[in-house]
């Protein structure tokens, strides 16, 4: 049987903590940020104008808080990760930097490389086959009535665990890139292609992060989408609200454009919507009540979409923490995901028993509209399954067998375990590709047979 922890109810959590928001000058305690003031930290500028690029900017901001070890360790972290640096300061100066190695947050942000362990052998730069499905550049196209549009690959965090370092972050010693900004050029090509598929009613505009958009550029994408007929919802997608509040409490040009194309989907009784990624409690602040009471107030709906991480949110206390806080500032938990067979990233990834547990033990936590969805993105492009919905399940070899009969009828998908979390018998049998493969076949095989195909 697999090693991994099962996920138990916790009494630990007061009944009210949810509601307690950090309010303090957290910032000064970085030395570099000692005198900064509450207006100055507040400014999406500054912000932006202080993110965190480079591993010197870490020693150098944090002086004798950060140890000679740690940033070595960060330096050996960039050779091996896909994402560049960069980090809000906003969020750096929420990292407990008594104990970094730890923090939740450090561990999505600022990796070490010796976090590290060897990538699946069945991990994929394009797990979910985005550029497969791509009938034109920037578009995905993969559900019937919904597409996904990357506009920009660009964002104001680069986050370690991000689904497509194969795009964003920059070059790296480890991965070379051909990234781009917001590339207006090709955007017409994506929206004739939309006016010309009537089925599709629902557009993600993604990347990246729509954040990084202009105001000028998210009026023009958000006009030009609803007025397609057959368009009925468009989402922005973005971290920001959890990683860089400021710019919706105080970038006035860039939230007024999102006003506008609200407002103006609303004029043809279509939605706008954003969607949005905390992860972790430790992000939530007395910065994210005022911005989301900003998007509240002009009648937005906001989702969360967040990712299973080990060490980040895999525990029952701090999803329960997590969710409860969401609801209570209007924030409605949609999904959590397993953690995609993406490079760099087998640190973070949980077991599907795991997942499963955890969702086990959320139900009844809180109101039934307020529980996120657990779901497994199928690599190959099976699109998003309930954590449960598996044909078949080797827990002792981490192997689970999937359908998509709607997205792609007849396909069979797998997805698997890190190796490192299943007994020493499993990884050994995982060391030789000849033994794997015939365990994944018989996998395949068993549902095959068991759908009478």
């Amino acid at each position: 049987m697999s090693t991994a922890p099962v996920a138990k109810v916790s009494k630990k959590i007061p009944e009210l903590q949810h509601r307690n928001f950090r309010d303090d000058e957290f910032w000064k305690k970085i030395p570099a940020w000692a005198s900064v003031t509450r207006d100055q930290f507040g400014d999406h500028l500054w912000q932006l104008k202080n993110s965190i690029r480079k591993v010197d900017q870490v020693k150098k901001v944090l002086g004798n808080l950060v140890s000679d070890e740690i940033v070595k360790d960060i330096e050996e972290g960039q050779k091996i990760t896909p994402m560049n640096i960069r980090i809000t300061p906003y969020i750096f100066a929420l990292i407990d930097w008594k104990d970094p190695i730890n923090d939740p947050l450090r561990k999505q942000f600022l990796p070490l490389g010796s976090q590290f362990l060897p990538d699946h052998p069945y991990y994929k730069e394009d797990s979910l086959h985005e550029d497969e499905d791509s009938p034109v550049p920037m578009l995905t196209h993969r559900y019937p009535d919904k597409v996904l549009f990357l506009p920009t690959t660009l964002c104001p965090v680069y986050c370690s665990y991000c689904t497509r370092s194969r795009l964003i972050g920059g070059s790296t010693e480890a991965v070379e890139k051909e990234s781009y900004g917001a590339n207006q050029k090709n955007w017409d090509k994506v929206f004739d292609y939309i006016a010309k598929n009537p089925l599709i009613e629902d557009v993600v505009i993604s990347g990246g992060d729509s954040y990084m958009l202009t105001p000028d550029q998210i009026r023009y994408i958000g006009e030009s989408l609803l007025k397609i007929p057959h368009i009925r919802r468009i989402r922005y997608a973005t971290k920001g609200i959890a990683i860089f509040p400021m710019k919706i409490t105080s970038d006035e040009a860039w939230f007024q454009a999102l006003k506008d194309v609200h407002a103006f989907g609303r004029s043809f009784g279509k939605q706008v919507v954003i969607h949005t990624h905390f992860s972790s409690p430790k992000e939530i602040t007395k910065w994210s009540v005022l911005a989301m009471d900003k998007l509240f107030q002009e009648g937005f709906i906001v989702r969360n979409q967040a990712v299973l991480q080990t060490g980040v949110n895999d525990s029952v206390d701090e999803m329960v923490l997590l969710i409860r806080q969401l609801s209570y500032m209007n924030i409605q938990p949609y999904y959590v995901y397993l953690h995609d067979m993406v490079p760099g990233c087998e640190h973070f990834r949980t077991t599907l028993k795991e997942a499963e547990e955890l969702e086990k033990a959320m139900r009844g936590t809180t109101a039934g509209f307020n529980t996120p969805t657990f779901v497994c993105d199928l690599p190959g492009g099976g699109g998003k399954r309930h954590v449960a919905s598996y044909e078949y399940y080797d827990e002792e070899n981490g192997i689970s067998i999937w359908t998509a009969p709607y997205v792609k009828p007849g396909a069979v998908f797998a997805y698997f375990d890190p190796i490192h979390k299943l007994s020493p018998e499993a990884q050994e049998r995982w060391k030789d590709p000849k033994v794997y493969e015939k365990m994944i076949e018989d996998a395949k095989n068993h549902v095959i047979q068991k759908l009478g195909k």
